[in-house]
């Protein structure tokens, strides 16, 4: 062979060890997120009606959810987690650029992750979620034999038609606010049209949805804060609430010990049994408040909630930034990148 076909097909053969290593590592990143999102599912997954009279038909429908929900689940996570692996990856390779052992984490693997991940993230979002919820909901139709068969197909109908029905909003909406006369016509260009618009109002309903979630978030992250760390002394006696809660503790003790002896009272020993533990809990945080050191109480907590607060303002700093970025500098849209 000659020297120029040589190099050619060392070439290809070069690239298609370099694929296969892509798919691999691909292959053992999406195998790993899926076993932790697997047990994480398992871990919050209550135990269903179905389950526990042992019905097959209904606890097949249940593991196939389950698959669904957490193949979604770990598209979710890998998107979450590409843009750090992708920074990591760049400047583990701008520190080690001549170590053969790094040189897989390279540009043409974090393009194919992100196109992995954006396929499989639309795919769910539009089919796969859907499905799992219509499936578990689905008895197949009225005289047709019963079975996982029987569900598929009245699952994949409703969705056919859900799909149908979502097309025709998004067509009539383009037409209502289109200024054309083609958009009013036909639906020939639902790909290059239809199918974007759809895809930006999906995007819109997430953006309401994040901004709606937000402040619950930032709500629920002081609050297990403030239950995690021990809050300072201010204007309190914290020795005066200790001595009324163990008073308090013993006295309700005495009336459930004595309450048996007395006929009216044997309505409300549930109730005064949780008022037990209640105190009791409450008697336990305040034995904690009162062990710990000065430092832990006045410089501990307000370290991390300036630290919390200073993260939530950079964050929110920096999404602003973005968004009038996007709105004023032409630069930064697609259009104008390419």
């Amino acid at each position: 062979m000659a020297p120029v076909e040589l190099d050619a097909l060392a070439v290809r053969e070069q690239l298609f060890h370099e694929r296969v290593r892509e798919c691999l590592i691909c292959a053992l990143l999406f195998a790993s997120l899926y076993i932790l999102c697997h047990f994480v599912i398992r871990h919050f997954k209550k135990q269903t009606d179905f389950a526990a009279v042992h019905d097959d038909e209904d606890a097949a429908v249940n593991r196939i959810a389950l698959g669904l929900c957490t193949f979604t689940l770990a598209v979710a996570l890998g998107a979450v987690l590409l843009l750090p692996f992708s920074i990591i990856s760049n400047e583990v390779l701008l520190s080690f650029p001549h170590n053969y052992y790094i040189q897989w984490l390279n540009g043409s693997l974090i393009h194919g992750l992100w196109n992995l991940v954006f396929l499989f993230s639309n795919l769910s979002l539009v089919f796969l979620m859907p499905f799992a919820y219509f499936f578990t909901e689905s008895e197949g139709f009225a005289g047709s034999k019963k079975g996982i068969m029987a569900r598929v197909y009245e699952t994949s109908v409703v969705l056919l038609l859900l799909t149908l029905l979502v097309l025709g909003m998004v067509w009539v909406a383009s037409a209502i606010t289109g200024n054309d006369a083609v958009s009013r016509q036909s639906l020939y260009d639902l790909w290059e049209c239809y199918l974007p618009y759809l895809y930006s109002c999906i995007s819109l309903f997430g953006v309401l949805l994040l901004l709606l979630c937000t402040p619950f978030g930032l709500s629920t992250m002081f609050t297990v804060t403030g239950k995690l760390l021990v809050k300072p002394r201010l204007l309190e006696d914290l020795d005066e609430q200790l001595s009324c809660t163990r008073f308090e503790e013993a006295a309700v003790s005495r009336r459930i010990t004595s309450g048996k002896a007395s006929c009216w009272l044997n309505l409300n020993v549930a109730l005064l049994r949780e008022q037990l533990l209640s105190i009791r809990s409450k008697r336990k945080k305040l034995e904690l408040r009162h062990r710990a050191s000065p430092w832990q109480r006045n410089v501990g907590y307000p370290l991390a909630m300036l630290g919390l607060l200073a993260l939530t303002g950079i964050s929110v700093l920096i999404v602003c930034f973005h968004v009038l970025e996007l709105l004023l500098d032409d630069a930064a849209m697609p259009r104008g990148m390419q």
